[in-house]
């Protein structure tokens, strides 16, 4: 006779336990045990409890492969699901083998776990697992299918409704319930001011401030007091919430014939456009790529993209200032070169079409493409491609959580009929067609930060604490990547014969860039260090990215003169024609206003079921060396975020966006 010690653990969230009948069966090398019920006196399989149980074999089953759990309803009970978070076995011999589970079971259902060592597809030699192996692959492949967003955009989930997806990658009924209250909250105290659809203009910038009445953070009050101010509208471009787009300028594009008398007066005294050029003091942010998006006829009214640059200078107290900007890409008469020594209105509004133009970009690109739906690809790639035993599912899947759902939902709220995008310059279809062009124009580079911080010419500029964390966040996940990595594969031709891994690879790059090869990224691996660059990439992008590029919409995009989706009037062809009350017609009215507001909220709260940066609450991994290197891992961000926070102690304008506390595991919100 032989026992088997079972801790079977039930997962800790609220409706986790179950009170149907669940039983167990262990499948060895050498044979499998009976079905055995997890069954102690009093009641069993609560939410957040560990239950031992005991399996008896009339000899030893040689090395346990699966486990086999089964889900039966008892009768006159109501049918529930029960959260299996993770089965640990202990065999005859004292050996302690972990079995994760981590996922939802329903009555008439049942699950068979891989338990042990994290396994690539060649270091599997019994039959069974193989067999068990190539059955999860082709369930999983059927169950996660690909579709295009749209004609030239990436790939995603073909799942229509969240409802649809698997309990244990939607969302918390906890967190829907606190993101549907984040929403009421606000959403009933704008109706009951009658601010609800409303089309009224605001009457002046004053007016505006009544927002603040209803919700407001330090940041979002410091926007509302500072917008002018040409030194924090630089800084917005550094350390705000798009933040990769301006370059340093080695010359003047031939289209934006800025002149030295145009700009002397706001240089250093005594210098000149060249020699600060030369110096490494002039800055470029260009929206060509917005050049010739179709205009959007919104409620009767023709908008206009504005594909506008303009000119930064890095003064002597390393102030990033406006120096210049034009808001089409043509010169022309009607095209003039704006200036901070024209009509304060004409400045104010120049610097609002190039922050409308970078709103568009923001909000299309660099937040939705570039990390939420980027994100999905390799989601899904993962789901599809790697089975739960294989090393590099285990871990990454925790840096996938909910990351499906919140894609799902966003792709109504921001891309369907009344979705923010439709209340934006360039409606859903420009919106589209923004995505289109800058997925063609997507390179690997660009997406991993050091490339793109030393393409841009931004490695020394000061003040640009997103470069400053990001680098050094880039590098802790980098060295935690490194070593699980190179724990599991030994060698490069470890990495060349995982067809899983290839196969992973090759899914991204097909639906992910659409096999475009002059993006340079990769379609298969060679070596293990195309292979640490990818994954930190991967991990970087829905963390760290994600929080630069989502967490501060409340605060820079609540108080609208900042910066709005929407701007009404047509920018201004010539100097000295507008005042106050022309700014205030270009405006979102005030039901747009309290639309937008509502939805920025909703994706800029913090919930409280977050999982930050380097925690794994699941339990995957039953090797110590990784426990070790998780731990390490947790280290160095929690040594990061006390430098950080010291830093931010002494600013007026704190950067805490990159804090590791304040970045989520996964997109997912």
């Amino acid at each position: 006779m032989a026992e088997y010690k079972l801790q079977v653990s039930t997962g800790d969230m609220p409706s986790a336990g179950t009170w149907d009948h669940v039983s167990v069966t262990l499948i060895g090398s050498d044979g499998e045990s009976e079905k055995t019920d997890l069954d102690n006196f009093g009641k069993d399989l609560c939410t957040g409890k560990i239950g031992t149980y005991t399996v008896k074999t009339s000899s030893s089953l040689g090395k346990v492969l699966l486990v086999k759990v089964e889900k039966n309803p008892r009768l006159f009970t109501l049918e529930d699901e029960w959260y299996c978070s993770t089965i640990e076995v202990t065999t005859p011999e004292g050996d302690a083998i972990l079995f994760p589970c981590h996922r939802w079971i329903s009555s008439g259902e049942y699950v068979e776990l891989r338990g042990g060592r994290a396994m690539k597809f060649f270091e599997d030699d019994h039959p069974l697992l193989i067999e068990h192996r190539k059955k999860e692959l082709t369930l999983q492949k059927s169950l996660y299918q690909w579709k295009p967003l749209a004609e030239g955009l990436l790939h995603i989930s073909s799942f229509e409704h969240e409802s649809e997806l698997p309990s244990e990658i939607r969302f918390s009924k906890a967190k829907l319930d606190e993101m549907q209250n984040t929403t009421k909250r606000l959403g009933l105290k704008f109706k009951f001011k009658g601010m609800v659809g409303s089309i009224k203009k605001w009457e002046t910038v004053d007016h505006l401030k009544k927002l603040f009445n209803f919700k407001k953070t330090p940041m979002s009050e410091y926007v509302a007091e500072h917008w002018k101010e040409d030194d924090f509208y630089g800084s917005q471009f550094l350390n705000g919430i798009n933040p990769t787009l301006i370059k340093r300028c080695s010359e003047l594009p031939q289209n934006f014939p800025v002149t030295e008398e145009m700009v002397k007066p706001f240089l250093d005294e005594g210098n000149s456009l060249r020699r600060e050029i030369a110096k490494g003091n002039i800055f470029l942010y260009d929206q060509k790529k917005l050049d010739g998006i179709p205009p959007y006829v919104y409620n009767g009214e023709s908008l206009t993209v504005t594909p506008g640059l303009c000119l930064f200078y890095l003064n002597p107290e390393n102030k990033l200032m406006p120096i210049a900007i034009q808001l089409h890409q043509q010169p022309s008469e009607k095209n003039p070169i704006f200036l901070p020594s024209d009509l304060e209105t004409d400045w104010l509004l120049a610097k609002m079409f190039i922050k409308n133009a970078d709103s568009l970009d923001h909000e299309a690109v660099h937040h939705l493409m570039n990390t939420h739906f980027m994100g999905e690809v390799y989601t899904v790639a993962t789901l599809r491609c790697f089975p739960v035993i294989h090393p590099l599912y285990k871990l990454l899947i925790p840096h996938f959580k909910s990351t499906l759902d919140i894609n799902i939902r966003g792709r109504v709220s921001l891309m369907g009929p009344n979705g923010m995008f439709e209340k934006s310059t360039a409606g859903v279809e420009g919106m589209i067609e923004i995505m289109r062009r800058s997925l063609r124009e997507m390179t690997y580079s660009s997406v991993c930060l050091p490339e793109n911080i030393a393409a841009r010419g931004l490695e020394s500029i000061p003040n640009y604490f997103y470069r400053d964390d990001g680098l050094k966040l880039w590098s802790i996940i980098d060295s935690f990547v490194r070593a699980a990595v190179e724990y599991y594969y030994p060698s490069d031709a470890d990495i060349c014969k995982d067809t899983e891994l290839q196969d992973w690879i090759c899914e991204i790059f097909t639906y992910g860039l659409l096999g475009n090869k002059a993006s340079g990224f990769p379609h298969c691996f060679h070596c293990i260090e195309e292979l640490i660059r990818f994954i930190t990439m991967v991990i970087f992008t829905v963390s760290a990215q994600h929080a630069a590029v989502n967490n501060g919409q409340f605060d820079y995009y609540f108080w609208m003169p900042n910066a709005t989706l929407i701007l009404h009037k047509p920018p201004p062809t010539t100097k000295g024609q507008s005042s106050m009350e022309t700014i205030m017609e270009t405006l979102p009215n005030v039901g747009e206003t309290v639309a937008i507001s509502v939805l920025i909220n909703q994706l800029s709260d913090e919930y409280s079921d977050v999982i930050p940066l380097g925690q794994y609450p699941e339990t995957r991994f039953d090797e110590p060396e990784l426990t070790q290197v998780i731990l390490e891992f947790q280290a160095e961000l929690s040594k990061l975020g006390e430098e950080i926070a010291k830093r931010n102690s002494q600013l007026e304008v704190p950067y805490d966006y990159l804090l590791p506390s304040r970045i989520e595991n996964s997109v997912s919100i």
